[in-house]
């Protein structure tokens, strides 16, 4: 089986979404790993695992002549995200936009966990979920989340990590990438989940409410942060993660996943 290599969030290349991309390359601008290839300063962002050497997928943003956003693969999977007519009603109204997020962040951001997509389960578009779930296992490491929801993570991994599984716990195995099934959703969620160095105290005094939340039992993780999306019917928000004071923990090296969760064949 072809491993793969890239996940790209393909997006209509728009004036907004030329907007969105340079401000989150300047909020990004402190991640080693964060980098525009030459000649795509306007319509592409790449996040390259750090560590281990040579582990993929390769996490992009992109710009692209396409009709809504889509998540490629590159095993040559391509989904269209479905995108809902009316906002999710459990969802907070962004209160600001991708220009406020990065003046207030604007060196405070260290790595990225992951980027996840969020789905509703009823989003024909997307297609069929377990089809998808086992096409995307079968060319990567892909676990599962351990507490039992339909939170499949792939996991950066080299090629004989791929083919023996992961025993090696790193700091640096990022970005990964989440797909979340929820069927009580109307619209199709886009998460960015980033490192800061802000404590829980900075980061509400930084992003108080409406402006940001706290979700429940993750108010001692991160601080969650909707933003207004360049394109209409799609969700976006920012999960801050706040200062780590301790040493690495299972979550960041990605031990919890694997050992508990389990990689899914």
């Amino acid at each position: 089986m072809e491993r793969l290599s890239e996940i790209t969030l393909l997006a209509p290349a728009t004036p907004d979404a030329h907007d969105f991309l340079h401000a989150l390359r300047a909020l990004l601008a402190e991640v080693t790993y964060a980098d525009t290839p030459a000649g795509a300063a306007d319509h592409r962002l790449t996040l390259t695992p750090p560590r281990p050497a040579g582990a993929l997928p390769v996490t992009a943003f992109a710009l692209a002549d396409v009709p809504t956003p889509r998540i490629a693969f590159g095993t040559g999977h391509c989904v269209d995200v479905w995108v809902g007519e009316t906002p999710d009603p459990r969802a907070a109204a962004p209160r600001i936009g991708m220009d406020e997020l990065t003046r207030r962040l604007a060196g405070h951001i260290r790595r990225v966990d992951h980027l996840g997509v969020s789905v509703p389960a009823g989003g024909a578009a997307f297609g069929g979920w377990g089809e998808l779930v086992a096409a995307l296992a079968s060319a990567s490491t892909m676990y599962r989340y351990p507490e039992g929801e339909e939170w499949p993570f792939v996991l950066p991994s080299t090629e004989a990590e791929f083919a023996a599984g992961i025993s090696d716990f790193v700091i640096g195995r990022e970005p990964r990438f989440e797909l979340v099934h929820d069927r009580w959703l109307s619209q199709s969620q886009v998460q960015f989940a980033l490192w800061t160095d802000l404590t829980r105290a900075e980061l509400e005094r930084m992003f108080p409410e409406p402006e940001g939340l706290t979700l429940p039992g993750l108010g001692d993780i991160f601080r969650t942060v909707p933003v207004r999306p360049p394109w209409p019917g799609l969700g976006i928000r920012f999960d801050l993660s706040y200062r780590a004071e301790e040493g690495p923990n299972v979550w960041e090296t990605g031990e919890w996943l694997v050992t508990e969760g389990g990689r899914i064949s």
